[in-house]
């Protein structure tokens, strides 16, 4: 019986067309967005520093591309599939597999294989790169102009706090600024407690500075109950962070990779930091390839129709504003989820789950009646 196998000639050869189209378009899209962060780093060059050359600006640039690059993969996975599936229809080769007794169902098949095989590449490949380079970015933005994410929760002009545990007990720590990314903070206050949760000293420092499992604090105020104050000029409080995982992590979510997210949405529920937006990114990450096929699923509903009906170039564009739409659906979920909402599984898989059934329901309509 005539169709298309996973490792046909016919298979093999749709395969490499929506390959090459969905990475050209994604490389499309990387030239874009290089050229528009390149002119913020610029921007920002002129605000806060002078002193950056050139090279550097433009190596920040593509060392962020890449973290940036994979919010575009699904819109690049839609408008090569439709593109590719015009361009079958324009050339009749799609008129003769069905004459031939191909289904729409064989013919998309490659299309959805190469989707979902790109969707685990980036997300168990790709992903930790773009996050390893996004880290030095981060990095190298704190160096050039004396800035940085911070992982710390901040209250409007109020400062920064964080609650964590250490070895000497759980402790609540205010920063009225953080800098290089929570490495270094200035004018601390921490408020020290007992394993047993009873309150044992109240610490006032003009800086700390995160050490491996320790803050070290510099011209510390140390007063306790029913004791004065001592200043010590250099003083240690016990803490589960470590320079790596706050400045490679807790900086910004996008900075950690796929494989480690499990391990620092504990770390961060150790430090009493909210763990929400991990478990989001990570839920996000494993729907991915799923996300993909259901791209490639949009695109072939608006795309199928033989050129002789009319009509294609405004059905492509109903293609693209599903896919628009979708996009909307699923960021209006993670907000959700973010707000604390939903559940990060919901949030990340419920979009794609629905999508995913209209799209087959509407190929189903067309196709089998």
């Amino acid at each position: 019986m005539p169709g298309i196998s996973a490792r046909g000639t016919l298979a093999r050869y749709f395969s490499a067309r929506f390959l090459a189209a969905m990475v050209a378009m994604f490389l499309v899209c990387c030239v874009l967005i290089f050229f528009v962060d390149f002119i913020e780093i610029l921007r920002r060059s002129g605000k806060y520093s002078n002193e950056a050359s050139g090279f550097l600006l433009v190596w920040i640039t593509l060392l962020r591309l890449p973290s940036f690059s994979e919010l575009t993969l699904p819109f690049a996975v839609l408008i090569g599939t439709i593109v590719i599936f015009l361009m079958l229809s324009r050339t009749s080769e799609l008129v003769v597999l069905r004459a031939a007794g191909v289904s729409v169902w064989q013919f998309t098949l490659p299309a959805i294989l190469v989707a979902f095989l790109l969707g685990i590449g980036f997300v168990t490949v790709y992903n930790p790169v773009a996050a390893s380079a996004r880290g030095e970015a981060e990095r190298l933005y704190a160096a050039a102009f004396g800035k940085g994410d911070s992982f710390l929760q901040s209250a409007g002009n109020s400062g920064a706090w964080l609650r964590e545990d250490g070895e000497d007990g759980p402790s609540v720590v205010h920063a009225l600024r953080v800098l290089n990314q929570g490495l270094e903070l200035r004018g601390v206050s921490v408020f020290q407690y007992s394993p047993t949760h009873e309150l044992t000293e109240r610490i006032e420092a003009k800086r700390a500075v995160l050490k491996n499992g320790r803050w070290e604090l510099e011209e510390a105020w140390v007063s306790a109950p029913g004791r004065e104050p001592v200043l010590y000029e250099n003083y240690l409080l016990s803490t589960y962070l470590t320079p790596t995982q706050v400045r490679d992590t807790l900086g910004t979510v996008y900075s950690i990779s796929f494989w480690d997210l499990p391990n620092f949405i504990e770390i961060a529920e150790r430090a009493g930091l909210p763990a929400t937006q991990y478990r989001v990114q990570y839920q996000l990450l494993l729907s991915r390839p799923f996300l993909l096929v259901t791209m490639v699923l949009i695109a072939a509903t608006c795309s199928l129709q033989s050129f002789r009906f009319g009509n294609v170039q405004i059905n492509a564009v109903f293609g693209l504003a599903a896919g628009f739409g979708f996009f909307v659906f699923a960021e209006v979920s993670r907000n959700f989820a973010m707000s604390g909402l939903t559940s990060a599984v919901a949030a990340a898989w419920i979009p794609v789950i629905v999508a995913m059934s209209l799209a087959l329901t509407v190929l189903l309509y067309k196709e089998d009646g």
